[in-house]
């Protein structure tokens, strides 16, 4: 890795204050790909899992549950841990969980396996999120938001590949055909021993003094600033909600309301899933440039009037409106999460862990409560009622404009 800093590295100062280091960023970014790439193999699965074990809607809702439950409920207390005792390797250990998880996905005989199969994916993920958004952070050279678009970049490519692997892979040969995805733990693992080679370095010559931070703190009071972070989960509680009725049960919908195939369904869903890989890229820096209180604010509310419209459309204008949705709404959480790190300075594994974790949460729950929705109403049903949600949008309109607070210090 040609940007590697170690102990021993004869790294200058300035460097490290004014240079990103893209080879980092590119790596965890990637990192990031494979993680999520995983991860995104439980959703995709579900039809056929539904078939083969005839699960009920509610009992795959549980599933996704399970899965949100062990992704979200770590990692503030992992992101606060490391803030204060950092572990370089942690993120390595990590997806050693998902990779046991996979392999247990793979040779699962039922309801209860499933869900023990998930939940090991979900620990993995709970350890890799807050350390690897720290690492885009110590590699951003002051272009967070530029970082963070990478770093989530990677992810949301790899949410989108994993359904159309499992569509290529898995759903015409079988589910024990998961077990070639071990391939892309086992990459994880090198490429993560790597990555904490150079943050074991940063961490180092931060130690020492030798890396001076531009980080600054907002003149808010605290009330405010506990109100602006209740805003930005509140807005996580509208993007995820509604990402998850999508993320889970877009497949079911078309499938039900077009009579189109599994197949068919995984290549509409993939569309989807890059359209909001191509969004998260452009959050970030438009952030950087023009404040992230506005994007925040078009990207959520920015949704309502697509997401209205679309269980009344055709499949083709239905696709063409989740692929906007998907743009516009992608943008939200690169920006929503660099403007907390920035609320709360120093605090950055911490605030990464409270709003992954809130992210998985909010969408575990979400699958359970819209499973048992369409259970006792109809999926047509589930779209009808989530595309009020992008309506609270409107509340990011409270939200402080900290460029300006910066810019007055």
């Amino acid at each position: 890795m040609s940007n590697q800093i170690t102990d021993t590295a004869p790294v200058t100062e300035k460097k490290i204050v004014q240079k990103t280091v893209y080879a980092i960023l590119f790596s965890i970014s990637f990192a990031h790909l494979l993680n999520d790439l995983l991860q995104s193999t439980i959703p995709s699965l579900y039809p056929l899992l539904k078939q083969n074990y005839n699960l009920s809607f509610s009992q795959i809702g549980w599933i996704t549950f399970t899965f949100q439950l062990t992704a979200s409920v770590l990692q503030p207390f992992v992101g606060n841990y490391t803030d204060r005792y950092p572990r370089p390797y942690s993120f390595a250990i990590g997806m050693c969980f998902t990779l046991v998880g996979v392999t247990l996905l793979g040779f699962a005989s039922g309801f209860a396996s499933l869900l023990v199969a998930v939940g090991l994916v979900g620990i993995g993920s709970s350890i890799f999120h807050p350390e690897a958004s720290k690492v885009a952070y110590y590699a951003s050279g002051g272009k967070r938001g530029l970082a963070q678009s990478i770093f989530q970049l990677g992810g949301n490519t790899g949410s989108a590949i994993g359904p159309l692997l499992v569509a290529l892979v898995v759903i015409p040969h079988g589910q024990y055909q998961v077990i070639w995805f071990t391939i892309a733990a086992l990459l994880g693992i090198m490429v993560l021993t790597k990555i904490g080679s150079w943050y074991k370095g940063h961490l180092f010559l931060r130690a020492k003094g030798k890396i001076q931070t531009d980080e600054f703190k907002p003149v808010l009071s605290k009330k405010r600033v506990i109100l602006s972070i209740s805003i930005l989960l509140l807005l996580i509680f509208s993007k995820y909600f509604y990402l998850t009725s999508i993320t889970s049960y877009f497949t079911f919908f078309l499938i039900h309301k077009f009579g189109i195939t599994v197949q068919q369904s995984q290549f509409h869903l993939f569309l989807f899933l890059i359209s909001v890989a191509g969004g998260t890229f452009l959050g970030g820096p438009l952030g950087d440039k023009f404040g992230r209180k506005i994007i925040i604010w078009i990207s959520i509310l920015g949704i309502a009037p697509f997401t209205l419209a679309l269980p009344y459309m055709n499949l083709f204008w239905t696709s063409v409106l989740s692929v906007c949705i998907g743009l516009i709404m992608a943008s939200a959480f690169s920006a929503i999460l660099v403007y907390a790190q920035e609320l709360l300075p120093g605090k950055v594994g911490m605030i990464s862990g409270l709003f992954f974790g809130f992210a998985f949460g909010i969408a575990g729950i979400g699958s359970a409560l819209l499973g048992h929705l369409a259970d006792v109403t109809s999926i047509d049903y589930v779209f009808k009622v989530c595309a009020y949600l992008p309506l609270l949008g409107i509340v990011a309109g409270f939200l402080p404009d900290l460029r300006e607070k910066k810019q007055k210090t």
